[in-house]
């Protein structure tokens, strides 16, 4: 069969067989074969450049050397591929790599509780171990923020489709405005935003006619990723630390996509030196493979046998992929290569953006990098922030991958172009991303004009 048969069959039938919830596979019709570190091939045998990497997920990249090597030896030793939660030798040497690495006070002495798979399973797992450790049942929010699609997770999650999902106002949720420079909801913007943010938290625990009880924990990501690669300010995460500690709220930060050096450093809260009660981490966590994991305060392990449990918790490979991934990062300090490489893909992103006057903000921490598609037409804002435009980033979203490279969009409205390449992409590589999107930018403002009948 010719390649470009072969994808077309098994797009179509991906369409027919699967969901209509399906997510990337609706945006990207790429057919994957072969991948070995950023780069992809599709069964039509064109080639990609893979900025998506499993949103996050793959830290080192498609099928890296030393993790198929591991991966391979185990599979031929005879260990079991599934345990339940009983220990093994591949996840003992896994736990021990992992608590050498968590931030602050939690390296070394954390509990760790193994979930099922998927990040929104260890975001359920931190709203109920804070609220068991507590006895309190609130929980508060950001604006904005992504957790998960499970109903506390979609709870937490600030779009629609999530946090007003039926069954989800079963979880009492506080909501306050994260500090979003470029649409800031105070009208600031900059560091007083997020000023003003913390501000609001403290009032609303300290007025004794606020209407909100002290919750039993704060959950928020330092930088939001399906959010539109929204950085929190230092400052501000600083303050939600100290507001917190203060009242004996509960400090939970999601590094579900932020952790394992995507950010410059190995943990997103690591930069302003906060370190949470608890700590949420998938993705990446797992060398690729499905894991997910909450990391906490010892006095705060107050849960029964299981009061927190679920079938697939002990998978053997994840394991193994997840200790090499963690040392390897670690060892050959990709966090700090992350965020050198970030910049300079940013500077280039400025560079590209000047000539069109589209892109309204450049912006993220590290290989977590977002760029906010605007209308340079339309009226700005009292900070002057021009209005999203999500018709030009749809379509440069389809030119970058008609150049070969594979990205997504997030933000509101999907008008954030986001770049999350595998930390191991090298510089040859990053001057390609930046050529495929200068190339596609033209294509994608001619294409928007003619869809407007501009």
């Amino acid at each position: 069969m010719p390649n470009g048969a072969l994808r077309a069959q098994l797009l179509d039938r991906q369409a027919r067989r699967e969901s209509s919830a399906r997510t990337y596979a609706s945006t990207l019709p790429v057919a994957p074969v072969r991948a070995a570190g950023a780069q992809v091939t599709g069964a039509d045998g064109r080639g990609y450049l893979d900025c998506l990497s499993g949103a996050g997920t793959l830290a080192l990249g498609h099928n890296h050397p030393e993790v198929v090597a591991a991966l391979q030896a185990v599979l031929s030793s005879g260990a079991p591929l599934h345990a339940l939660d009983m220990i093994t030798p591949q996840k003992d040497a896994f736990t021990e790599e992992l608590l050498g690495r968590l931030p602050g006070t939690l390296r070394g002495d954390a509990r760790v509780h193994f979930c099922s798979p998927a990040g929104t399973d260890a975001v359920e797992a931190a709203l109920k171990l804070a609220q068991n450790a507590t006895g309190r049942r609130g929980i508060v929010a950001f604006t904005g923020a992504y957790h998960g699609m499970t109903l506390g997770a979609s709870a937490v999650s600030g779009p629609p489709r999530m946090s007003g999902a039926v069954g989800a106002d079963a979880v009492p949720v506080t909501r306050l405005p994260f500090p979003y420079t470029y649409r800031c909801p105070f009208g600031v913007g900059g560091e007083q935003s997020g000023e003003l943010s913390a501000r609001l938290f403290e009032s609303l625990l300290t007025d004794p006619s606020s209407g909100v009880g002290t919750p039993a924990a704060v959950i928020l990501e330092v930088v939001q990723g399906e959010g539109g690669v929204v950085e929190g300010p230092d400052g501000w995460l600083r303050e939600i630390r100290r507001i917190t500690a203060e009242h004996g709220v509960l400090l939970i930060i999601d590094e579900v996509q932020t952790g394992i050096g995507r950010t410059g450093h190995f943990w997103a809260c690591e930069r302003a030196g906060v370190t949470p009660d608890i700590l949420v981490t998938s993705k990446a966590v797992g060398g690729g493979l499905p894991m997910a994991l909450i990391a906490y305060r010892p006095e705060l392990d107050t849960w029964r046998p299981g009061h927190h449990t679920g079938t697939f918790r002990g998978n053997t490979l994840a394991m193994v992929a997840g200790e090499i991934t963690l040392r390897t990062v670690a060892e050959q300090q990709l966090a700090e290569r992350a965020e050198k490489l970030g910049e300079r893909l940013r500077r280039g992103l400025v560079e590209i953006g000047a000539e069109h006057g589209v892109f309204g903000q450049v912006r993220g921490r590290g290989l977590m990098i977002g760029v906010e598609v605007v209308d340079p037409d339309g009226t700005p804002d009292r900070l002057g922030s021009l209005p999203a435009n999500p018709g030009l980033a749809a379509a440069l979203r389809s030119a970058c991958l008609d150049e070969g490279l594979m990205l997504e969009l997030g933000g509101r409205d999907d008008t954030v172009m986001r770049l999350l390449p595998p930390l191991i992409l090298s510089d040859e590589e990053a001057e390609r991303v930046l050529g495929h999107i200068a190339a596609a930018l033209p294509k994608a403002i001619a294409a928007s004009r003619v869809e407007r009948g501009a």
